[in-house]
């Protein structure tokens, strides 16, 4: 029986973790990795403390810090369900049930599919959604970002240094995202930016060739050897049945990171919290935390 579970060790389950660590408290992290979308991530320039670290240096720094701990860790496990019986939470895996008197879901969001023809059959034969891990297998070669949004504005950036040609296609009139991320990209002779363009298959025999878009009533073939998928992302919420969630499947938390189940709590970006960011993330994680603490000595 632990104090805690806390499912998830990205920015938030991991700030999570080092907090109970310091409380003494007796808890286990389950998770599938380490580092979260904080390790997808490109260049960070926004981290306080960093003027500029990539996201796999900051998930790095983040594992070292609660691996200091010597944190009771289960990973590459995959919550299957979590119920509350009684007074008793109970995680269930694919391995076992692991049973807490409280739990913090910090599981964060797993990437939004396009859905058309073609994704699925061709995924890691050309299709990818992450720049960080597969941008270097495309060196030279010319590639389609999908997506208008930061995460796409960020894996554009990545492929400028390492990709031959990018096609950058959003279905929005204009781009969105940081300002700052469009500038560099506008500027660049490698990038060309299709706006107001609907992905609608994608091609390929062993491998992707390319993409066909729609854009004013048309179609058109756009040869490619590489497709980076980067249109958001859903929240990692499914086995939380029960637990109240928003229309997008975010967990709502009120102030204290508490759900609609005394004892269950939620951080980061699987919650309904605005602004799906790395500092915010881990400072929701601390507020989880103490939380947490304050539930139990109550209880107690």
């Amino acid at each position: 029986m632990y104090d805690l579970i806390i499912i998830g060790a990205g920015p938030a389950g991991i700030t999570a973790a080092v907090y109970a660590a310091r409380k003494a408290m007796k808890f286990l992290v389950i998770s599938r990795d380490i580092g979260g979308q904080a390790a997808l991530s490109g260049d960070v320039e926004n981290y306080t403390g960093y003027q500029f670290v990539t996201g796999p240096e900051l998930a790095a720094k983040f594992e070292e810090h609660m691996k200091h701990f010597q944190v009771e860790m289960k990973e590459g496990e995959d919550v299957l369900e979590v119920k509350k019986v009684h007074n008793i939470i109970e995680v269930k895996t694919a391995k076992g049930v692991y049973e807490s008197r409280t739990l913090i879901i910090a599981s964060g969001r797993r990437p939004r599919l396009l859905n058309i023809p073609g994704e699925q059959e061709f995924k890691n034969r050309g299709v990818t959604y992450c720049a960080t891990c597969d941008a270097p297998l495309f060196s030279g070669r010319e590639v389609a970002v999908i997506g208008g949004g930061n995460s796409a504005l960020d894996a554009t950036l990545q492929l400028m240094q390492i990709a031959g040609k990018i096609y950058l296609i959003d279905v929005n009139p204009e781009l969105g995202g940081d300002s700052v991320m469009r500038s560099k990209i506008e500027k660049s002779e490698k990038v060309t930016v299709i706006n107001g363009a609907q992905t609608r298959e994608i091609l390929g025999d062993k491998m992707v060739t390319g993409l066909v878009v729609s854009r004013d009533g048309k179609e058109e073939k756009i040869s490619v050897q590489g497709i980076f998928i980067e249109i958001g992302s859903v929240p990692e919420s499914d086995f939380a049945s029960g637990v109240a969630k928003n229309e997008f499947g975010e967990i709502v938390i009120n102030n204290s990171n508490e759900t609609n189940f005394p004892g269950i709590f939620a951080a980061g970006d699987v919650t309904d919290v605005p602004g799906k960011q790395i500092i915010i993330a881990a400072g929701e994680g601390s507020k989880a935390l103490l939380s947490v603490f304050k539930y139990i000595a109550k209880e107690k």
